[in-house]
């Protein structure tokens, strides 16, 4: 598993895009997913494009990324990052569900 970085384009570069996100500036490698306009979010890991992100995504990748931080810098409980979830239990997905088989 890998923990990639959200990044946004900010310039496009043929078969590769600047991208900058949490005061990190990257030449990122975008053949992956295409060529992609400015302002668009992509998961980067070790200099490349994963994947485009939709706005939603991109944010709730960035804030998970900013409660493990804080937690493992002991500057933060894990429940004060993710309010939504708190307080229920979680569901299977359909596919795993035995009413399902």
């Amino acid at each position: 598993m890998c923990i990639g970085m959200p990044m946004q384009v900010v310039a496009v570069d043929g078969s590769f895009a600047w991208c900058e996100a949490e005061g990190q500036r990257e030449h990122l490698d975008m053949r992956l997913v295409g060529e992609q306009p400015r302002g668009t979010w992509v998961l980067a890991f070790q200099g490349t494009a994963r994947q485009v992100l939709g706005e939603l995504e991109a944010q709730q990748a960035r804030a998970g990324r900013r409660a493990l931080a804080a937690v493992m810098s002991g500057n933060g409980h894990i429940d004060d990052f993710f309010a939504d979830l708190v307080g229920r239990s979680p569901e299977l997905p359909a596919h795993l569900r035995k009413d399902q088989a």
